[in-house]
């Protein structure tokens, strides 16, 4: 099967040209003007910008939460996924304590196995860091292409580490060349805030924001930040929000410390003045961390530019409201996450690129190329080049619509954006030499995605 796109602006990370890209099998086989090929079908790019099929490191599909399970699954969320124009996932495998990283490897692949529309890869989260989970590490390095291990510092009862085991864990992945990630916010100050808050009589869904202050994220990723420079271990915090934490970051620049960081598009977008909507609304955007200040998405924007931030996610975990007013008489029991998987590369360029906060280049970076080399995906995907999968997106710059409830592909029934008029498109989606995705259809088989194993993780971006 070949496939010759013709006449398409093709941006990359570091390029932005016209040419033709042709396709051989699931691979890009060539790229140049006037390419002398027979094609077995042509794609007709004119006034369309190509660009690499975006990577989201972060999405939770299928995961249990509070007695009740995110409302996508592997199905419904990496459909959603391609038509978006996502082509590759990864999704978190948590290990019970007491368990072993593998239970939790398999649990996952079950629910993804057989089930996936686009690629996906796993990170595996370490809530029982001990000497059998140490050996366990080493092997999903070197055996499973899982090089990433997530940490909670936070959720007491169920997820956290404590420092003494977060350190322990990172010299382990050091040692075997895997990178650690974090979510980083402070348990204990946190359950403190939510007693005082419950005990109060405080239980709307504005009280899960002020539980949750700024402090708590920087305390907690200032600290992370400086076990990681302790242990010298690749180190990635997740779903950044905040001015304060990203000014730990920025100091840690000043000895020559690289730390990754990623934010997603609500924290762009979105303000914490929605807490305050009309009855139980707020509780569509409780999510930890929550939504913050308009200050605060000055300095991610910035924070991008001045490449202190790496990736843009999403953190998709949503819940149907039913399951949301399992909170309504207390915001500790809504469950946290919302819907974004379809939407962040169609807001980012309407947001980001259309208003000159970002450069088609940087849009490219953080929606793919990043998030491909930090996890060991590079060159195979995050970019256009030969021999690299032919994950590609084709995409309307011009085109206008409407995000809506009604006409999303998430298995959601409202949105975090809903009315959010947007400029730009994703017309054809291509997973490795398919065309997935054709103006609002999709044309590969469920089971068509993937599991793609990761080789270790780069240093250096």
């Amino acid at each position: 099967m070949s496939i010759l796109i013709k006449n398409g602006r093709v941006v990359t990370a570091a390029d932005d040209y016209v040419a033709d890209i042709f396709i051989e099998g699931e691979t890009v086989a060539a790229i140049g003007k006037n390419l002398p090929v027979e094609a077995g079908e042509t794609i007709d790019a004119t006034g369309k910008v190509v660009f690499p099929g975006g990577v989201d490191p972060h999405v939770h599909l299928d995961l249990p939460v509070m007695g009740t399970f995110s409302s996508d699954d592997y199905e419904s969320g990496t459909r959603a996924a391609l038509f978006g124009g996502t082509t590759t996932i990864i999704d978190f495998a948590n290990q019970t304590r007491g368990g072993t990283l593998y239970a939790a490897l398999d649990e996952w692949r079950k629910k993804a196995d057989q089930k996936a529309f686009a690629d996906y890869s796993f990170h595996v989260s370490v809530t029982d860091f001990n000497d059998r989970t140490r050996r366990e590490v080493r092997d999903f390095i070197e055996k499973e292409g899982i090089t990433s291990f997530k940490t909670f510092m936070a959720y007491t009862d169920t997820l956290r580490i404590d420092d003494g085991q977060m350190v322990a864990l990172m010299q382990a992945v050091r040692e075997d060349g895997g990178l650690v990630t974090v979510h980083a916010t402070n348990g204990d100050m946190i359950d403190q805030l939510v007693a005082k808050h419950q005990a109060e009589g405080k239980l709307s869904p504005l009280y899960h924001y002020r539980s949750q202050p700024e402090i708590t994220e920087a305390e907690a990723s200032g600290r992370f930040i400086d076990m990681a420079y302790y242990t010298g271990v690749p180190a990635y915090i997740v779903h950044m929000t905040c001015e304060g934490a990203l000014n730990h970051v920025r100091e840690a620049t000043r000895r020559n410390q690289k730390v990754f960081v990623e934010t997603c598009i609500q924290y762009l977008l979105l303000d914490a003045s929605l807490y305050e909507s009309e009855g139980f609304e707020g509780a569509k955007w409780v999510m930890s961390p929550p939504l913050r200040q308009k200050k605060d998405q000055q300095a991610l924007w910035a924070g991008l530019n001045q490449g202190l931030i790496h990736v843009v996610g999403t953190d998709h975990c949503p819940f149907m409201m039913a399951q949301k007013r399992a909170g309504e008489g207390d915001f500790a029991k809504i469950p946290n996450g919302h819907p974004a998987l379809e939407h962040r590369l169609e807001l980012l360029h309407s947001e980001g690129v259309r208003k000159g906060r970002i450069s088609w280049n940087k849009f490219v970076e953080v929606t793919a190329t990043n998030a491909a080399k930090i996890f060991g995906l590079f060159p195979q995907k995050g970019t256009i080049a030969i021999g690299s999968d032919a994950d590609l997106v084709i995409f309307d710059p011009e085109e206008q619509h409407t995000i809506s409830a009604e006409t999303h592909h998430h298995h959601c029934d409202y949105s975090c954006y809903e009315g959010w008029p947007v400029t730009g498109k994703c017309k054809t989606v291509l997973l490795r030499g398919r065309v997935a995705i054709d103006d609002g259809a999709i044309n590969v088989e469920k089971g068509y995605g993937r599991f793609v194993k990761r080789g270790k993780v780069s240093k250096v971006i």
